[in-house]
């Protein structure tokens, strides 16, 4: 794998860490892009929407923690989408998690911390286009603290939402 297809997988299998590096690199957000002043400005009827699409998107990331419990990355990396397909082969992802997760041990505790919604432009560290991150709190028999474990999303151009990432933090 050629160094910027690395630095990119990794990027993927990190996502959070670069959001948070992309995020503090712009200028202030704009009211729609802030989870709390949108949803205000929202009517009842788009509220409920991103409700039914938080419900949507937090069953589908439950599918993918539970999938890598039961060390079986590679199926979520086959239903993953181009982006992260493109940029980290299977064999990769798989060793990646494999040892993350070995060095944490079983999963003991699971809650649910956080959806957001984020707009990467293109030209970015990160591929360009719409991305709904799950993140949770985890607690491991091998680990003291809670970590932070995300799951990445990517509006695929069929309009389809596809795994873009998983990390553990």
């Amino acid at each position: 794998m050629n160094t910027s297809k690395f630095v990119l997988a990794t990027l993927l299998l990190a996502f959070a860490g670069a959001a948070s590096a992309q995020q503090a690199a712009q200028p202030a957000r704009a009211p729609a892009q802030n989870p709390q002043a949108a949803q205000q400005q929202l009517t009842p009827a788009q509220q409920a929407l991103v409700a039914r699409q938080d419900a949507e998107m937090a069953n589908a990331a439950a599918w993918v923690v539970q999938t890598v419990d039961k060390n079986n990355a590679a199926e979520v990396w086959r239903g993953a989408s181009p982006v992260a397909k493109n940029v980290v082969a299977v064999d990769e992802f798989v060793r990646q998690i494999a040892l993350d997760r070995q060095k944490l041990g079983a999963v003991t505790d699971r809650k649910q911390a956080a959806i957001t919604r984020t707009v990467y432009p293109a030209g970015g560290q990160v591929p360009a286009g719409n991305y709904v991150n799950v993140a949770y709190l985890t607690k491991f028999a091998n680990m003291p603290q809670p970590v932070r474990e995300l799951v990445s999303f990517h509006m695929d151009d069929d309009k389809v939402w596809r795994v873009s990432g998983y990390s553990l933090r």
